[in-house]
């Protein structure tokens, strides 16, 4: 009996190229940071002095050469963003940042995904034009959008692109870009976000103008940049990006900030909307409770809820747009797990040895959402450890499917899109993403060509790759260190995500006791081999939750959780996997 449907393996983490020489911390600590590379307290230092400067990204002089004629001319800026919580949160920090800098004109216009398709097309350019901006400034998007950045530029507007994406083979004829994953890019970090990248191109603007006596003239404070650190974080959290130094800066100094109460209305409003505490707020309580309500609105609506919910400096208004915002999620939910249903019963079908025969899988239903098609791949790349594109119907283009891809470590799924576009230059009609995220756009009629391709492609780039299920283990805890202690000490020594994992421990247990809770999840009382005390443990969203009520040993992947219930904080164990244990 498995937690999940296909058995997987688990491996002990092993310390990196060098031992932990951070001999001041709790020797458990120590191990983590070993196993995650970090060797040095200079890597643990989160302060906002650890940051590298701005001008260390190339395109920064020619980006801020313009920002600074936009505000002695008081020219007008419309912000391009993007329909997901990472755009959101950028087109956020822009508008916020850029008002405060001293450009009076700032808006923004976020393309509806079902209308006008990702990025600076023609067509969005066409109704940004309505407005008649003299600048368009991208976040989050736009290092693709060649036809769109020519359409602004025969029209009379300048565009500045920021974005975080991998660049195709030419870049557009923009008049200042800024991206870390420029080639030949020098900046210490690729890993930004679109919203840490803004955030970047706002600090080198605050210096630049302070250097030239801006605020001085102006007879103006110089603005608090910190303030938006609560969306820098959240932006970066929920676009799931390797929380590599920079990026953990950025995040601890946003967690901060929501901790001390000291965060914009909106992001305090969703938090109490998903039924967090502020005061106890993680990065883990940003990508599963945050993120997904902001989300909701590109996913099902229109992301400018989102966003607005994230500008507004009225609580009130803030509250209700969360609640709005709140329901959204609530129907996203249903949609997911009605298309996941259909998602598992194709991979039924498929054939008598299973999804995990095939190294890659394409699915495709004529009603699925297409806002929802990511994280019904996601769901299924999880299951059956292969990379999975699920595909909608175009809203906009009857004749297209729209694709989202997630990957599993190891196979680059946007290196594999742009093979494909390579070995078949007529099958994709566009493309552009991540190395485990990418979207993608092509004829309905060339469905299963284009799925016969993608299983070649990814074959040949998973050859050095273990396909198996594995769970990277932190080991075993000693039954002392299974405490309330070490669960605080673990919460402050992160912030944990993307390619800085949070801590993970294996072990054998007896089950004292389980009920099921809320119909999919299975409450526990857990008794560590070779120990008395008895704990407290959840596992969330089995599929038959009752098959466990009759077991009485497991083998469990679990993290450590702070548990409080009537202001009493007990340590909660959250089970990843288990098996029972005959």
């Amino acid at each position: 009996m498995l937690y999940h449907p296909v058995r997987k393996k688990i491996i002990r983490r092993t310390p990196g190229q060098g031992t932990s020489r951070i001999a001041d911390l709790p020797p458990l600590l120590q191990r983590l940071y070993a196993a995650r590379e970090v060797s040095e307290a200079e890597e643990l230092d989160r302060s906002l002095s650890r940051l590298p400067a701005p001008s260390r990204l190339s395109g920064m002089t020619e980006m801020i050469e313009q920002l600074i004629d936009a505000i002695r001319h008081d020219r007008s800026l419309l912000v391009i963003g993007d329909y997901d919580a990472d755009g959101a949160t950028a087109t956020a920090v822009a508008v916020k940042g850029l008002r405060a800098l001293g450009l009076k004109r700032v808006d923004y216009l976020v393309p509806n995904r079902f209308e006008y398709g990702y990025g600076l097309t023609p067509e969005i350019v066409e109704l940004a034009a309505q407005r008649q901006p003299d600048l368009l400034l991208t976040v989050d998007n736009g290092i693709s959008s060649h036809e769109g950045v020519i359409a602004a530029q025969s029209r009379g507007m300048k565009v500045l692109v920021t974005d975080h994406h991998l660049p195709g083979a030419t870049l557009p004829s923009a008049d200042a870009i800024v991206n870390p994953n420029l080639p030949g890019e020098d900046f210490p970090s690729r890993s930004l976000a679109g919203v840490g990248v803004m955030f970047y191109v706002l600090m080198a603007l605050r210096q630049a103008l302070r250097e030239n006596g801006h605020f001085q003239r102006a007879q103006t404070p110089e603005p608090n940049l910190g303030q938006l650190l609560d969306l820098v974080a959240l932006g970066t959290v929920a676009d799931v990006v390797p929380l590599d130094h920079i990026n953990r800066i950025l995040v601890h100094q946003g967690l901060q900030r929501i901790r001390a109460g000291q965060a914009q209305p909106g992001l305090l409003a969703l938090l109490e909307a998903a039924g967090r505490k502020p005061g106890q707020t993680t990065a883990s309580d940003l990508g599963f409770f945050v993120g997904p309500r902001i989300n909701a609105a590109g996913r099902l609506d229109d992301m400018s809820l989102g966003i607005e919910c994230l500008l507004t400096g009225n609580p009130d208004t803030a509250r209700e747009m969360a609640a709005e915002l709140n329901g959204l999620n609530r129907d996203r939910r249903g949609i997911e797990d009605q298309m996941k249903r259909e998602a598992l019963a194709i991979l039924e079908q498929l054939d008598t040895d299973g999804a995990g025969a095939h190294a890659g899988l394409c699915l495709f239903q004529d009603d699925w959402h297409q806002g929802v098609v990511g994280l019904v791949a996601s769901r299924i790349k999880d299951r059956i450890h292969r990379p999975v594109i699920a595909f909608a119907p175009s809203d906009a283009e009857p004749n297209q499917l729209k694709g989202s891809a997630r990957s599993i470590p190891g196979i680059h799924i946007r290196d594999v899109l742009a093979d494909i576009a390579t070995r078949y230059p007529t099958l994709i009609t566009r493309f552009g993403g991540h190395a485990m995220a990418a979207g993608l756009s092509l004829d309905r009629e060339r469905f299963d060509e284009f799925a016969a391709a993608f299983e070649m492609e990814v074959q040949r780039h998973a050859k050095e790759v273990d396909l198996e299920h594995t769970i990277h283990s932190d080991g075993t805890l000693d039954t002392g260190e299974i405490s309330l202690a070490t669960a605080e000490l673990l919460e402050t020594a992160g912030p944990w995500g993307q390619g800085f994992p949070e801590p993970l421990f294996d072990g054998q247990f007896t089950v004292a006791g389980s009920r099921i809770v809320s119909e999919r999840h299975l409450k526990m009382v857990l008794k560590p081999a070779g120990g008395q005390q008895l704990i407290d443990a959840i596992a969330f969203g089995l599929d038959n939750p009752g098959e466990w009520l009759r077991c009485q040993e497991i083998q469990a992947a679990y993290r450590l959780d702070v548990n409080e219930f009537r202001n009493n904080r007990t340590v909660q164990l959250r089970v990843e996997y288990m098996e029972a244990v005959a």
